[in-house]
């Protein structure tokens, strides 16, 4: 069986009292906390109400490792005030190659997000207007996704589009119901519809950055049905991915995949022989489809948990074994010529700090080369495909929280 030759070539606003003082900055009026119709929590996309209050104090406050990464977004290209979109009619992705429109969706949906997040930190409206007109522009021309990449492409920039447009609308008066509908509507039709491709013979990274931003539309749309089947395809791939010895001598199979014999799953796991914990179907490719992998897998259970579903719980420990795994190596740990040939491609990007924020911050996990190695890449930028600002957002001080600091713990009981 080949692996699938389809691939990327080239990732109520209750604000204390305390912290809109810190900011000079009154809070705005409060929006209901929940749709009454679907039970979802607002904002409730990676980041939830208590998220936004710990980290705009942390910023108020110039503490770490927050203060760093909100400077360093600040400085980026994505947060200039004269940051014009280029939206297209329809973004066409054939694989291996990279056309202007593909670019320029992911890049200004990151742009969108980046303005989403300046405006939650000073309140400031002209970001959050600027973080409009970009969505704005391409719900008003966007109709299709088209070429082999199209599903990928969709879902790197969805899940983007979808924590940007619920951080403004549940979080600003100013975006027009009738726009943010517009915008809605832009996500059911041109984004939805591309993740229903079948996959379960590609990387896993596919389907679960597909599934990080189904799960995150769904709650922009308030939209149990797409919510739960994104649940329900979480639950089918993530074992399926990060494998245990538990799993037996080859990891699990794809559901719905050609995969099914062990020679077949070895195949499809670059032919590897020996499992070991913490090893994931694409870690003989390389190490930079392993962290988007993770960041997704990250992405779909913290919204989850958000919304009072528990995706953690299950894949916790596939999880904490694929952090230490991967991130021992990357940091210079020599491979055993029984995993990928003794010689993996060390290409992990900024992807642990949401994963981090749960298993440490939430958990009090050990996880010594996960921190080491967040640790080493902060102030985590983003990787121009949809990771963006994680050590702003989800970023914690490792070595547990004291007194009243909960910054990126705030689940965790301080001493």
């Amino acid at each position: 069986m080949r692996r699938s030759l389809r691939i990327r070539t080239g990732r109520v606003v209750v604000l204390s009292l305390l912290t809109a003082a810190l900011l000079g900055a009154a809070a705005p009026p409060p929006p209901p906390p929940d749709d009454i119709r679907s039970g979802f929590r607002h904002p409730g996309v990676l980041l939830d109400l208590d998220g936004i209050d710990t980290l705009r104090r942390a910023v108020a406050q110039g503490r770490e490792p927050q203060a760093s990464a909100y400077r360093r977004m600040k400085e980026s290209r994505y947060a200039a005030a004269d940051y014009r979109p280029h939206p297209h009619k329809v973004v066409a992705c054939p694989p291996y190659k990279k056309p202007p429109a593909c670019t320029a969706e992911r890049e200004d949906a990151i742009a969108a997000y980046t303005q989403a997040l300046l405006y939650t930190v000073t309140r400031d409206p002209a970001h959050a207007r600027r973080a409009v007109r970009i969505m704005d522009a391409w719900s008003q021309v966007l109709t299709d996704h088209t070429e082999g990449n199209s599903a990928l492409q969709a879902a790197w920039a969805g899940s983007t589009w979808a924590r940007a447009a619920e951080l403004v609308r549940h979080t600003y008066e100013g975006w027009p119901v009738a726009d943010a509908a517009r915008f809605g509507r832009m996500l059911r039709h041109a984004y939805l519809g591309e993740y229903a491709e079948e996959v379960a013979d590609y990387n896993g990274n596919w389907d679960l950055t597909m599934t990080d931003a189904a799960l995150a539309i769904g709650v922009f749309l308030d939209d149990r049905r797409v919510f739960e089947e994104a649940v329900r395809r979480f639950k089918a791939r993530v074992p399926a991915y990060f494998y245990l010895r538990s799993d037996g001598e080859v990891p699990l199979a794809p559901p719905g995949g050609k995969a099914d014999t062990p020679e077949e799953i070895r195949e499809f796991w670059f032919g590897q022989r020996t499992f070991v914990d913490g090893l994931a179907q694409e870690s003989c490719r390389n190490f930079e489809h392993v962290g988007y992998a993770l960041a997704a897998t990250a992405h779909a259970a913290e919204t989850a948990h958000l919304q009072g579903v528990d995706l953690y719980g299950p894949v916790r420990e596939r999880l904490r074994a694929t952090v230490e795994f991967h991130a021992r190596h990357q940091l210079g740990a020599p491979m055993p010529t029984s995993l990928c040939g003794g010689r993996p491609r060390l290409t992990m990007g900024p992807d642990l700090e949401v994963v981090l924020h749960h298993l440490s911050g939430r958990l009090g996990l050990a996880l010594p080369y996960g921190q080491k190695l967040a640790q080493r890449m902060r102030p985590a930028g983003t990787d121009d495909l949809f990771v963006a600002w994680e050590t702003l957002t989800h970023g914690r001080a490792f070595g547990g929280c004291t007194g009243t600091d909960r910054v990126g713990c705030h689940d965790q009981r301080c001493p």
